[in-house]
């Protein structure tokens, strides 16, 4: 069921301008066609189901639903205030396609975003996050969890000095991944004949892992040059890093 209001707002002549302005009426939300609380009511519903969903339930155009939601979102971190996180992690996302990135911060300790902005992902966008949460809060910083992305790495430095940096194990699996396949190619190339048979293709199928007969294992390692030897143990069975510090 739809309730309308049907009311008069009255318009004054402001005496210091001299211009017509109409009287603020407290229960009307920033679209002046809907109120405050069933700005709230659209809010709400947002936080479980889309946008197109809510606009097809409430018969609202999709833009209209749209709006109400950011007004909820505002009112919402209006009385969350400014955070102090002391664990933050660091990620952009695309919003679109030709590589527009925007940066989004979040508090690992809460379990939810606090921050989204910038212009891309350069280091003047990530300082920008910084100066938003002030010299007193970014102090309370301990921990900055990120990728490996350079721009990232030099803001956190430069204005939360004190805050240890921890790079996510993906992308330190994936730098290393990549090392080794240098590795597994050049000597690859470099052996030949028996030597060969522990490698195939960009693999190497020897593995020096734990539990394994010693006497495999000393096999295989007087069989393999001493550059191939140093590669196999960071590798598991399928070729694969085997993680010597647990990240």
């Amino acid at each position: 069921m739809r309730i309308y209001l049907d009311f008069e707002v009255r318009r004054v002549e402001c005496r210091s301008c001299g211009k017509v302005k109409r009287e603020r009426l407290d229960f009307l939300a920033d679209n002046p066609f809907y109120t405050k609380r069933f700005a709230y009511y659209v809010g709400r519903r947002c936080r479980a189901a889309t946008i197109k969903d809510i606009a097809e339930e409430l018969k609202l155009d999709w833009h209209a639903v749209k709006e109400l939601d950011k007004q909820y979102m505002t009112a919402q971190l209006a009385k969350a205030g400014r955070p102090g996180p002391k664990v933050i992690g660091i990620d952009e996302i695309s919003i679109r396609k030709g590589h527009t990135y925007r940066i989004v911060v979040s508090d690992l300790v809460r379990g939810r975003p606090i921050w989204f902005g910038g212009e891309d992902r350069s280091e003047a966008s990530m300082s920008a996050f910084y100066a938003w949460l002030g010299a007193r809060k970014r102090a309370r910083i301990r921990l900055a969890v990120m990728d490996m992305w350079k721009p990232f790495r030099l803001a956190t430095q430069a204005h939360a000095p004190q805050a240890a940096i921890l790079f996510d194990k993906f992308h330190i699996m994936r730098h290393l991944g990549e090392a080794l396949d240098t590795v597994r190619k050049r000597e690859y190339a470099r052996l030949s004949g028996r030597d060969r048979r522990y490698i195939k293709g960009p693999e190497i199928h020897l593995a020096v892992a734990q539990g394994e007969p010693h006497a495999r294992r000393q096999e295989g390692v007087e069989d393999v040059a001493g550059g191939q030897q140093a590669a196999q143990h960071g590798l598991c069975p399928q070729g694969e890093l085997r993680p010597v510090v647990e990240l």
